[in-house]
């Protein structure tokens, strides 16, 4: 989206949704993981719960067993029983004994007794290298198992000692569809959550963007239009009905300037007018020589007063964004040629040259009068300041969106103190014989149009002056785009 000053401006509901999204993935991944060692934690003891009570009552069949030829069959028929009831197993595989093994060992420590696939070398093995503590479940890992054993111990009366492990097979195979469920439910989650807050956040953010623009372009054209506003009692409703507010104050504010200055105006000019009338009249009658010339004098006084009021009102409601601008199509070639044929005798009298170059016809909306009255102090300023045989050369031409006025100059340049301060008005260099309003002008000018003025010193020696206002088909799209807006609310 474009703002109304042209820049490209990036939405803050991507970044908004993105750490809301980011901080709720991360919460919801704390939330599981808790979770998850808490079911694998209940899973375990329910493990630990199985294998210890099996145990015992294997251990005690073992020590009612008597120890003869039927004992290894009693005893592995029990364990073999045993193997049916292990919790947590998978569906069609209740015929198989692929996750349990009973081993039974004499007091020195060899084979017995051994239910369970293989042989048990490998489970005897793994259980000589854990220094394990009868009645505390272990972990066990055997060589070639894929999967470790939940193992627990118990010690018979004659030394012997029982073992029965169950492998966590099943369990892992529960924490794993436990969390292949859960990230996609995550996922999910995550995914509608980013639209909702996306699709919330852009809304809202919507609203203060067309108030932004609206905002804008009323700053800079028309102080009767007022931002829009919603029928929700929030804080962007506040926003837009505080912002009206103001806008009605600035309103109030500037017709009382336009007031003020008219009046001022009215009431100076009419005494500096009548008074020039009169000297004119007196010069109509015989009059002394010495006499004309200080009534001549006078007369351009007055002059130079009448221009420095009007040139000093103009700025001042420039500065206060109440300079009264009325657009329309202005053909800045024609206009510039017009005035370079009016000025090009004067300049030749002063031993001046005038240069003019335009690569295309540029059309620009602005207020025909301001634009005519800046290109004149343009070149007004040019006379005052440059010294004779020098050249002042204007180019016209069109950059990106904005029409460009170039005006250069072979002269000394600017003087380094008034760098920075070249458009403060009443701001001139020691040897200047203006006003210090006529570049105060300009720019305030251009600033009202939407444009901008730059000013340097050029490598080679002079001065170069830059103008930019917007060209027509931008000044219209960014009209439109603004009342869009506004008629879209």
């Amino acid at each position: 989206m474009s703002s109304a000053t042209g820049r490209r401006v990036h939405s803050a509901a991507w970044r908004i949704s993105l750490w809301g999204t980011v901080a709720f993935a991360c919460g919801t991944l704390i939330i599981f993981w808790s979770l998850h060692a808490f079911v694998a934690k209940d899973i375990q003891r329910r493990t630990d719960a199985w294998i210890s009570g099996e145990v015992e009552t294997l251990s005690d069949v073992a020590e009612r067993t008597p120890k003869n030829a039927l004992y290894g069959r009693v005893v592995g028929e029990v364990a073999e029983l045993a193997s049916r009831e292990v919790p947590n197993r998978e569906p069609g595989t209740a015929g198989r004994n692929d996750s349990v093994f009973f081993l039974q060992t004499a007091k020195d420590g060899s084979p017995v007794l051994w239910a369970g696939e293989g042989n048990g070398t490998a489970y005897l093995n793994a259980i000589r290298g854990v220094n394990a503590k009868p009645d505390t479940p272990f972990d066990l890992h055997v060589d070639g198992a894929k999967r470790p054993y939940r193992v627990a111990e118990v010690v018979i009366p004659d030394g012997s000692r029982i073992y029965l492990g169950l492998s966590e097979r099943d369990e892992l195979r529960m924490l794993h569809q436990l969390r292949e469920h859960f990230m996609k439910l995550w996922a999910l989650c995550v995914l509608l959550g980013f639209a909702i807050i996306f699709y919330t956040t852009r809304r809202m953010l919507g609203d203060v963007r067309r108030i932004s623009e609206v905002a804008a372009h009323i700053g800079e054209s028309d102080l009767s239009r007022r931002v829009p506003t919603s029928g929700w009692n929030d804080e962007i409703a506040q926003l837009s009905s505080t912002l009206n507010r103001m806008l009605e104050r600035i309103e109030q504010s500037v017709h009382q300037l336009h007031t003020i200055t008219n009046s001022l105006a009215h009431d100076l000019r009419s005494p500096l007018t009548a008074i020039r009338a009169r000297l004119e009249i007196v010069l109509t009658r015989d009059v002394k020589e010495q006499d004309a010339e200080s009534i001549e004098r006078a007369i351009n006084e007055i002059d130079r007063l009448t221009e420095i009021l009007n040139q000093s009102l103009d700025v001042a409601e420039a500065q206060a964004h109440a300079l009264r601008v009325e657009p329309e199509r202005v053909d800045l070639e024609q206009l510039l040629d017009g005035m370079i044929e009016l000025y090009r005798p004067c300049m030749s009298e002063k031993g001046l040259r005038l240069e003019f170059s335009a690569g295309q016809p540029v059309e620009v909306m602005a207020d025909a009068g301001l634009v005519h009255r800046m290109i004149a102090n343009l070149l007004d300023n040019e006379m005052k300041h440059l010294p004779p045989a020098r050249t002042v050369s204007i180019a016209l031409r069109a950059a990106g969106e904005f029409a460009e006025i170039v005006v250069e100059d072979d002269g000394p340049g600017f003087s380094p103190e008034l760098e920075g301060q070249l458009f403060r008005p009443g701001v001139k260099g020691s040897a200047s014989r203006g006003y210090g309003l006529g570049l105060a002008f300009v720019q305030a000018v251009a600033g009202a149009h939407g444009g901008a003025i730059r000013a340097e010193n050029r490598e080679g020696g002079g001065a170069r002056l830059t103008v930019q206002l917007p060209l027509v088909a931008h000044a219209a799209a960014s009209t439109e785009a603004s009342a869009g807006v506004v008629s879209a609310d």
